[in-house]
């Protein structure tokens, strides 16, 4: 039979680990923790990995903060769904891109939006509509580089309040309608052979 001290040290242990416990957490190198006390953001007690929401180790006051969000610091690729699009001069595509973001100010990306995530997906459909509702068919085919480099510019702008910094934008895939398509592959053809006689 264990003896009632024994028991009772045991208890005190147990319920001493449970306690540390709940205010210690370790935050990894590519995350940052959002910590609030009494409902305002505050910085961790003790952090030696330093900028106050981690990485390393990261103390919390029991019962009073709370770790409210953790955000990842590494880029995220997200892809902007397919759009349908009329450009400048009337032609209807579809066109899809990829966006790659990622958070540079973890406050400002939880207190600043709601969810940066959706937020920056829904910022990149609009900008994609707009940026090339305005360009001529043969510009967008021509110059792709230069309309990813527009895109990126404008959405950066954009979230740069959110504390995210989109590094990339790129058009993926333009799907013209299956007219077009022929049409552009007889004036091709039709190029060839002028070619072809004039040699």
């Amino acid at each position: 039979m264990i003896p009632m001290e024994w028991l009772f040290t045991l208890v005190v242990i147990v319920v001493a680990l449970f306690f540390l416990g709940s205010f210690i957490r370790i935050v990894p190198e590519y995350e940052r923790v959002i910590i609030f006390r009494l409902g305002r953001r505050t910085k961790a007690v003790f952090n030696p990995g330093g900028g106050g929401n981690g990485p390393g180790l990261v103390l919390l006051v029991p019962l009073i903060d709370k770790i409210r969000q953790r955000i990842s610091l590494r880029t995220v690729a997200t892809d902007v769904p397919p759009q349908d699009v009329i450009t400048r001069d009337n032609v209807s595509i579809k066109v899809n891109a990829v966006i790659f973001f990622r958070v540079i100010n973890p406050d400002q990306a939880f207190l600043s939006v709601e969810d940066y995530i959706y937020a920056t997906s829904q910022l990149a459909q609009t900008t994609l509509r707009s940026v090339l509702g305005q360009m001529e068919l043969d510009d967008l085919l021509a110059a792709r580089d230069k309309v990813n480099q527009q895109l990126q510019r404008i959405i950066d702008e954009h979230t740069e309040p959110w504390g995210v910094k989109v590094s990339t934008v790129e058009v993926k895939q333009i799907d013209l309608p299956q007219d077009m398509q022929r049409a552009m592959s007889k004036q091709a053809e039709a190029e060839r052979e002028r070619r072809a006689k004039v040699i």
